[in-house]
């Protein structure tokens, strides 16, 4: 197999991930001390404009539950939520908490890696060739203390905006809204859900864009299968040069892993996420729910809407939990 219409040799990723890490680099652009890369093209002019989107007033969660339910199955030690209780209405019935004038509670603690389910991965998540984020040594950003550098705790108060649904699903198979698995989108299936789904759906600078697939309507409709970490449509590598010629603040999907999956490439993991996380500083989101918003958008021709999706400022973290809240 030599090279594809798409440009690459599937022999050789390690070329082509060179190759598009030269192609869409933002080392430098905010300077050497950057800590947050795409998140820098959501200024406060851009917040304002994305509160003003908002017509009905109606809150959609994008979040699956933090639950034992969950779709990990402990690739990597990644596991489901464990909640456990602390105190119960139990203890407070029997007075064994040891409480004055007949007060009780109830307290609880739960225990969870922090990608186990809807989430962000942060800038020290993923390296190229021992290079984070900006062309840091890797172990100099992450250390046994933690991201030292880009903790997922400088996007804290970063993450809200300009929020677009690109709903491949529906645009590419409308019989069924899903996409199979191993399906790559390409840029010019980009594109061309833009153009169907209208010009509320463009795509620019400081956008956060949600691209859904379809895979987790299935999921939760069949069971987890190997929706963790198995095959599933997604992005195609090819489609970095596009987020960096529209100049996204993040993105994310309904997906385990962003990234199309079985990979483009012979004998490659993520190869996408070893260009757009290090190199363009793209903040990505991965097993987001996006079905609920898919309806609402379909029903009212509208793709925009204010998004807020704070990470947990959890200091020196690689990545976070979130519930991103989409507001119509």
């Amino acid at each position: 197999m030599g090279v594809t219409s798409a440009g690459f040799d599937p022999r050789d990723p390690e070329a082509a991930v060179s190759a598009m890490a030269r192609a869409v680099s933002n080392w430098g652009r905010w300077g050497e001390d950057d800590a947050v890369g795409t998140l820098n093209l959501i200024d406060d002019a851009a917040r304002a404009r994305a509160a003003a989107l908002v017509r009905t007033g109606v809150s959609l969660s994008l979040s699956l539950p933090f639950d034992m339910n969950g779709p990990q199955r402990g690739w990597r030690r990644r596991t489901n939520p464990v909640h456990t209780m602390l105190d119960t209405g139990t203890d407070a019935e029997r007075g064994s908490q040891g409480f004055p004038h007949g007060i009780g509670g109830a307290d609880d603690v739960i225990a969870m890696p922090l990608q186990c389910s809807t989430q962000w991965d942060g800038l020290g998540h993923i390296f190229d060739h021992g290079l984070a984020w900006n062309g840091r040594r890797a172990g100099d950003v992450v250390t046994s203390d933690g991201d030292l550098v880009t903790g997922i705790e400088h996007a804290a108060s970063l993450v809200t905006g300009r929020g677009v649904l690109l709903d491949l699903g529906r645009h590419l198979r409308p019989d069924t809204g899903e996409l199979e698995d191993g399906y790559a989108i390409t840029a010019a299936d980009l594109d061309a859900c833009i153009a169907a789904q209208g010009p509320t759906s463009a795509v620019g600078t400081g956008d956060i864009v949600l691209v859904r697939t379809g895979q987790l309507a299935r999921a939760k409709r069949d069971g987890w299968g190997e929706y963790a970490g198995g095959p599933a449509p997604g992005l195609s590598f090819t489609t970095a040069t596009w987020m960096r010629e529209r100049d996204i603040a993040a993105i994310a999907t309904d997906t385990w892993g962003f990234e199309v999956r079985p990979n483009e490439f012979e004998n490659a993991f993520q190869p996408l996420h070893q260009v757009v996380i290090p190199h363009m500083g793209l903040t990505i989101g991965e097993m987001w729910d996006l079905d609920a918003l898919a309806e609402a958008c379909a029903a009212s021709s509208r793709y925009e809407f204010l998004l807020t999706a704070a990470p947990l400022p959890i200091t020196g973290a690689v990545g976070s939990p979130v519930n991103p809240i989409a507001l119509l």
